[in-house]
């Protein structure tokens, strides 16, 4: 183990800069209108040819050569006008707070903006997509909901679950090889109305952003992708707020300084209304015998923030989530209660040692369960499942020099997992069955990290994650290395690279292609080994005339000990045989075109997003005798247009088409058919499968369409946002089920006979226009 924990202190200390006459400005960029820290804002020394970017908290630090001769600073950030400074570099440190103001708000002058698309030609970053909530809210959505989440499929390399869900499969993984963070909390289940919406509320969402390869040192214990959602912080500069009414929802945020420049709250609320609706129904058909009760259906989400300067280089912010599902049906003879949700919990304090180290400690609180109890007369049932984390981590962000930014820290988390918990039992106490495991297990993380600019044309982001396991008496550790290359031909062409590993600790047991709320998180025990996964990638970048961004990439990703079920396996009610209904084996993925071409700037903005790829599993045992077939997400093509055009200062147009090839499904080739008397009707009993997922079904393929109509009154500004889901009214498939044809056998007499079977089609949306009314004040 000392041999493995020395590379970590060697590339720690080999590339700190030696003693010179240097003067590093350090401090933090932020929003000159509501004091909102920016995330990958650029600072650059004009003529100097350095620069830099502030990190996740908005903190930068450049370095530069002491003199007598002033220096301009240039400070950009994508939507937001230019700011220059000009410093006298004295030797020692200077600190400088900047404050940039949205371009929107500077009126009657020429201003000055970032362009987003250089930084991502210089970036080592590959295989990262980023979602504004500008971008969110103009773009049009099911029944009017905005949804950060669903927008993400729209991206390449990332293939959407069924019909209308925020379901996603990164580059040939799972859904639950998808590590999803709210202010550096684990969410395990991000999905409201069974996968249709998901849980993030926009007007609460600051920053995110999805690696779906190479992936920074400091995230571990997924394989697929890291989603990584950012709260607002609060307008710490004046009280505001914001909100919307839509048809199936609302929404309203409220925001503002505790005092000023110093501390700021924000709470969001969402809830839809549906039941309000069916409550006032069933309550006014009360009287009719006849009538049949509508079940209520609701979901809410509460998202809070407060935090607090306490120095010049101490801030501290606390956080939290809470949402809930919540589907209920109750009449006199029977009570059905259905819910689930996340709770999440985040403090997090910010340190800066000096101008060129900072630091962030982290405790976060993750809470995921559900719920399904149902009480007839004389007799009752519960089941749900619950998984927990407590976790503790620190980051260091150290700069000694321009050309090294080193990252390090560790974590531990203590994970607790209430597996398939089912009670049942009569009312007089003669019946009574419980089952359900419980097991608990830490998660233990180690990582150093540098980027390294080795010249002009050179950089280099190098690392590894050291991670272990103990669920006692299992133990597993891995040796996890990340790097990512970028060589820059020119200012707007370069070619990256990448490989990293990643281990996953904790594993998803779904029983169905759907994410729903009832598949079961399970813990790596003797058992049921880490997941692995290996993944390179090559691609490059061109900027075609500063507006046009085109990115090629191309990879291959290895995968061992995947988890699935065998063939008729059961989960609840099965203690002691439930590691014995799982399958463990091998897949692997690979894409030899993976093409964005995107533009952020002009009238007209939006991307386009293409994906040929090809994934499989197998190597299971007990499943296709140990072949490899491809997962319902194996899809071949995927291809997305999003365009927004901007009319005038009143109007927007907005459109997205997506293209997927079909989905893979496992349907019965044929039925065991038996008649129970002479003379009667054939009755299906059993059906008969072959091997896995060998029937594609029909491609599906959507287009929506909107418009925003704004209007500025004096109290602040609001927006009509028109939306026409699935505008050309396609049926899409949901899912497939397998009919018999039933004809008499004699002509037009005599029992019934199956003559064929054949495959139908579930389609839920046809076209579903929406009107939002949104506001700010």
């Amino acid at each position: 183990m000392k041999k493995t924990f020395l590379p970590f202190v060697l590339l720690l200390f080999a590339f700190v800069a030696p003693a010179q006459t240097n003067v590093t400005i350090s401090g933090a960029l932020k929003d000159a209108l509501n004091g909102e820290t920016l995330i990958g804002a650029t600072v650059e020394a004009v003529g100097l040819g350095k620069g830099n970017v502030s990190n996740e908290y908005g903190f930068y630090s450049i370095s530069l050569p002491a003199g007598k001769d002033s220096i301009t600073l240039k400070f950009s950030y994508i939507g937001y006008q230019t700011e220059f400074r000009r410093i006298k570099p004295a030797a020692g440190s200077i600190k400088l707070d900047v404050s940039l103001s949205p371009a929107g708000a500077i009126l009657n002058e020429v201003v000055i903006k970032a362009n987003p698309l250089e930084e991502k030609v210089r970036s080592t970053e590959m295989s990262v997509s980023t979602i504004s909530t500008r971008e969110a809210k103009a773009l049009p959505a099911l029944l009017g909901e905005v949804d950060v989440i669903k927008i993400l499929q729209l991206k390449p390399g990332i293939t959407p679950g069924a019909e209308g869900t925020t379901g996603l499969f990164v580059r040939g993984g799972n859904s639950d090889q998808n590590l999803i963070v709210l202010d550096e909390a684990v969410v395990y289940n991000a999905n409201h109305l069974f996968g249709f919406f998901s849980t993030f509320n926009s007007d609460a969402v600051k920053d995110l952003k999805v690696y779906k390869g190479g992936f920074p040192a400091q995230y571990g214990g997924r394989l697929s992708s890291v989603i990584d959602v950012r709260m607002k912080e609060g307008n710490n500069q004046k009280f505001s707020g914001s909100g919307g009414l839509g048809l199936i929802a609302s929404r309203l945020t409220l925001e503002g300084p505790i005092q000023k420049d110093k501390s700021s709250f924000i709470v969001s609320g969402r809830r839809t209304y549906a039941d309000l609706i069916t409550r006032g129904i069933n309550r006014a058909n009360a009287d009719d015998p006849e009538y049949n009760k509508i079940p209520d259906y609701y979901f809410y989400d509460l998202n809070t923030k407060v935090n607090f300067t306490l120095s010049e280089k101490d801030r501290l912010f606390l956080s939290g989530y809470f949402g809930r599902d919540v589907f209920t049906f109750d009449d006199e003879n029977f009570n059905f209660l259905f819910d689930w949700g996340n709770a999440t919990g985040t403090a997090r304090w910010n340190h800066i040692f000096g101008p060129k180290l900072f630091s962030n400690t982290t405790f976060t609180f993750s809470d995921y369960r559900y719920r399904i109890r149902n009480i007839l007369t004389g007799f009752s049932f519960s089941l749900g499942s619950n998984v927990k984390d407590a976790n503790t981590k620190i980051d260091f962000y150290y700069q000694p020099s321009n050309e090294h930014t080193i990252r390090f820290g560790a974590n531990a988390t203590w994970h607790g997992f209430d597996v398939a918990r089912l009670k049942a039992g009569s009312d007089d106490g003669q019946i009574n069955f419980e089952s359900g495991q419980n097991f608990s297990g830490m998660e233990y993380g180690l990582y150093v990290a540098d980027e390294w600019a080795v010249n002009k044309n050179l950089k280099l982001n190098y690392g590894a994650r050291l991670s272990a396991w103990q669920n006692d008496p299992a133990f597993y550790w891995g040796f996890e290395p990340r790097m990512a290359a970028n060589y820059a031909i020119s200012d707007r062409w370069s070619f990256k690279g990448s490989y990293t590993r990643m281990y996953q600790y904790v594993h998803l047991l779904a029983s169905s292609g759907l994410s729903l709320p009832t598949d079961i998180w399970y813990p790596s025990t003797e058992g049921v080994k880490p997941e692995i996964s290996d993944q390179v990638a090559i691609g490059t970048t061109y900027l075609v005339n500063d507006q046009i961004l085109i990115t090629w990439e191309a990879w291959y990703k290895w995968l061992q000990n995947q988890v699935d079920f065998k063939d008729g396996a059961e989960l609840f009610g099965n203690d002691s045989e439930l590691e014995n209904q799982l399958a463990i084996g091998r897949g692997y993925a690979y894409s030899p075109l993976e093409l964005e071409i995107e533009k952020k700037e002009g009238r007209l903005t939006g991307w386009i997003g293409y994906t040929l790829a090809w994934v499989r599993r197998g190597d299971f045992p007990d499943i296709n005798e140990g072949g490899y077939f491809p997962p319902r997400f194996d899809t071949r093509h995927n291809l997305n247009i999003v365009g927004i055009y901007k009319l005038n200062r009143r109007w927007q147009l907005t459109s997205t088409w997506s293209y997927t090839s079909g989905y893979v499904s496992w349907l019965p080739s044929g039925r065991y058919t038996l008649q129970d008397v002479p003379g009667a009707s054939f009755q299906t009993v059993v059906p008969i499968y072959g091997p896995r997922n060998t029937f594609r079904v029909p491609p599906y393929m959507r287009l929506d369409v909107g418009a925003v109509c704004k209007f500025f009154p004096k109290w602040g500004e609001s927006d009509l946002t028109i939306s026409v889901y699935n505008a050309t009214d396609r049926r899409n498939p949901y899912f497939l089920y397998i009919d018999s044809n039933l004809e008499p056998a004699f002509g037009d007499g005599g029992p019934e006979t199956p003559t064929r079977i054949q495959a139908k089609q579930v389609s839920l949306f046809p076209v579903l226009p929406s009107v939002t009314w949104n506001f700010k004040f």
